[in-house]
């Protein structure tokens, strides 16, 4: 049966953009929402009207892309272009306001003195297991839309897994797309919540806001657990191990409770890791 027969006729388009090569989806994405501007102006609509008439074309003929990253270059074509080209001197300022609106909705201000939002790559943590030895509790602190926690339950697909996330629409999001009995997901404070318990900590923050975190896993953490940061280091403190190679962020391995005895095993761990 062909896909096109069991495709409500309504999403017959968008379904056909999805399987398209990219960046042909994002090129259709920005052609169609040009498009409709085109023809708003041309039927003299208010500048405001013919403009959101075509960022909601725009974001429509986006949404099919596989990827958040590939939805957002593909819906933010046409503002982006449009702003460049002279063609929203018209517009009065409310219309970039109710742009702003969603994105901090999203992510509000106070998350952004962390990290930025940061997807963890699908194998940055390939041979983290190597290491740890099947740790029972981890926590992704600020796990923004659980890309971590995905990457995490591949390595250990029995351990509790939890993600801590201050922004509401993206702990939603990550709730929505780990949905599983073994991942547990909450709005919260990264810095206030209590990180004792866990076996594991996975970081993806900045390298400004590393010795806090070290900090706070030092006086919360066992001895025997584990804290590990995707690509930034802590400074002024010497990794359990580090795993990199070609094409990939380092992958800082720390015992922050139990440095004494992590500085001797990075003396007696072999050189950085390729995997």
């Amino acid at each position: 049966m062909k896909a096109s027969a069991v495709v409500p006729r309504r999403f017959r388009l968008t379904h056909r953009l999805a399987r398209l090569r990219w960046p042909l989806p994002a090129v259709a994405a920005w052609a169609g929402a040009w498009a409709v501007w085109t023809l708003a102006n041309a039927v003299s609509l208010p500048s405001a009207a013919a403009f959101l008439l075509a960022l909601a074309a725009g974001a429509t003929l986006a949404w099919p892309c596989a990827r958040p990253w590939r939805r957002a270059l593909a819906a933010g074509g046409f503002p982006l272009s449009a702003w460049a080209l002279g063609g929203t001197a018209g517009l009065p300022p409310w219309v970039w306001l109710l742009l702003l609106l969603p994105v901090l909705a999203a992510y509000p201000l106070r998350a952004w003195r962390d990290a930025p939002f940061f997807p963890t790559p699908p194998l940055a943590l390939v041979g983290l297991d190597a290491v740890v030895d099947h740790p029972q509790r981890v926590l992704d602190a600020g796990c923004g839309l659980g890309h971590g926690l995905q990457a995490l339950r591949r390595l250990w697909p029995e351990a509790q897994l939890q993600g801590l996330e201050w922004s509401a629409p993206l702990s939603w999001a990550a709730a929505w797309r780990c949905r599983h009995a073994r991942v547990q997901i909450r709005r919260g404070d990264m810095w206030s919540a209590s990180w004792a318990g866990n076996d594991l900590v996975y970081v993806f923050q900045r390298p400004e806001s590393m010795a806090r975190v070290f900090d706070k896993a030092r006086r919360e953490l066992a001895p025997t657990a584990w804290l590990v940061s995707l690509e930034f280091a802590v400074p002024g403190q010497a990794p359990w191990a580090c795993l990199q190679g070609s094409g990939r962020r380092p992958l800082w391995i720390y015992r922050p409770a139990g440095q004494g005895a992590a500085a001797g095993a990075a003396d007696s761990t072999p050189g950085p890791t390729g995997r």
